[in-house]
């Protein structure tokens, strides 16, 4: 990436941006609320909980009145659902649909910022014919019914679907959806194109793995540094299967004309524990992925296809759904315990968003001190490698702001001198460690300091 400059009121406008982003909320970040449990704190607990975070979204699998009343005036949007089950009566007769937005919409908003009804939940991948052609008239009578009460403007309708819905998703350019659901799908992408509603889908990593448990998948899976994946038409290497994934939707929409359509990830996450033979699941795995993640929604790179943007994601989940059936990391999804304590922490919390300032040289002199060592990034290394590199480092808990716009450290503007930056803070605020000054074995620890201007980097002795 060739350095760029920028004018001092642009820089300028930019931090502030960057600001009053964060500042005012993350809302790119959603959680799936399911209710397969027996043993579900109250709705207003929940409410209280989501508050504490820095969740914006919060996704419903129903219309539960009482949570749907909890979180009145709390700011947070709210997806409901229409089961599978109601998708017949919804098609076939008007008036039902009406009678479901009466009853689950109009009691409720605006105090309650509903803003999106998914239809169904994977009905396309369900084989169920019937449910399958009757999707789309059940959406437009939901929609019809919304336009009603004039609230068609203002509350999106969608539904969900999985994975399964592509042919084809590697490499991610030649990603495709399945011939056999091609005329349903384009009956159903230009109901989301007509209305600006999105094109919601469930990618988990987590399968990919599972499927493929080896060391390498495992870190491309997470986001941590390794090889990446090259896209030989695009020229693209691709570092994380997130990225990976939507990209191969994308392009699947592309390819059928509707590139303009917004992507939500409905649902992503990884179970922290599991059966004794399932491969996946732990509580290291699910910490790095969901934390991970957050931190590269928060970064707003977006993916190679979809630059500058978060996609809309919502975690799953909120809890663990104890009366789920299956292998036990179905029941071991949740962010937090139903007690309202976490399961494992991934900087959700407002009070634990702000990384603590690593500790810097107090001269600012960039003359070498006697004994220091910093890890710098060896020579040949890739841009892509350095970016995942640089991804992984600011995504755990280092202060990445001196390389933000307007940091000491922005200037050069390349991947290689904010990697270079963000690998050495990591290395130093990890007890100095020389496997943490390893990055898939991309640096090396160097007594050369490469401090420079007013970009101090810090040091530890050897």
């Amino acid at each position: 990436m060739a350095a760029r400059t920028y004018p001092i009121s642009l820089l300028f406008f930019v931090v502030l941006l960057h600001a009053a982003r964060f500042g005012e909320s993350e809302s790119f970040i959603g959680v799936n609320y399911g209710q397969v449990a027996d043993n579900l704190p109250p709705p207003p607990a929940t409410a209280k909980l989501l508050q504490s975070t820095s969740i914006q979204k919060v996704r419903l699998y129903g219309s539960d009145p009482a949570l749907i009343k909890s979180l009145a005036n709390t700011g947070i949007g709210i997806v409901i659902g229409a089961a599978n089950g109601d998708i017949p009566a919804l098609a076939n007769d008007p008036n039902f649909a009406k009678s479901w937005v009466s009853t689950n919409v109009v009691p409720f908003y605006p105090d309650s910022k509903i803003i999106l009804i998914t239809v169904g939940n994977e009905v396309m991948t369900s084989n169920d014919q019937n449910l399958m052609s009757q999707l789309l008239p059940a959406m437009q009578n939901v929609q019809n019914a919304l336009n009603a009460v004039s609230l068609g403007d203002k509350i999106k309708v969608s539904t969900v679907h999985s994975m399964g819905v592509l042919k084809t998703s590697e490499p991610p350019s030649t990603g495709s959806f399945h011939p056999s659901l091609s005329d349903l799908l384009k009956g159903l992408l230009g109901f989301n194109n007509g209305t600006g509603s999105p094109f919601a889908i469930n990618p988990y990593p987590y399968f990919a793995y599972r499927s493929d448990p080896r060391p390498e998948t495992l870190a491309f899976c997470l986001f941590q540094p390794n090889a990446g994946r090259f896209d030989s038409n695009t020229k693209i290497k691709y570092m994380n299967m997130f990225d990976a994934q939507v990209d191969a939707v994308h392009s699947a929409l592309n390819s059928m004309g509707f590139k303009n359509v917004e992507i939500v990830v409905a649902e992503t996450g990884w179970p922290y524990k599991g059966d004794s033979n399932e491969v996946a699941p732990s509580v290291e795995n699910a910490k790095a992925y969901n934390g991970n993640l957050i931190a590269h929604l928060r970064s707003m790179v977006g993916t190679p296809l979809m630059p500058g943007k978060s996609v809309d994601t919502y975690l799953f989940a909120l809890y663990d759904e104890d009366l789920k059936p299956g292998p036990a990391s179905e029941r071991a999804f949740g962010l937090f315990k139903t007690d309202l304590s976490m399961n494992y922490d991934v900087g959700l919390s407002k009070s634990s968003q702000t990384p603590a300032t690593p500790k810097t040289p107090v001269s600012p002199s960039p003359k070498p001190k006697k004994g220091g060592l910093w890890c710098v990034p060896k020579s040949g290394v890739s841009d892509s490698q350095l970016q995942a590199n640089l991804d992984y480092a600011c995504g755990h808990g280092i202060d990445c702001g001196p390389i933000q716009p307007g940091g000491p450290c922005f200037e050069p503007n390349t991947v290689a001198s904010h990697a270079a930056y963000a690998m050495n803070l990591f290395y130093q605020n990890s007890d100095r460690n020389p496997w943490n000054c390893d990055f898939s074995q991309t640096a090396t620890l160097s007594s050369d300091n490469p401090s420079y201007k007013n970009c101090i980097y810090p040091s530890g002795s050897s």
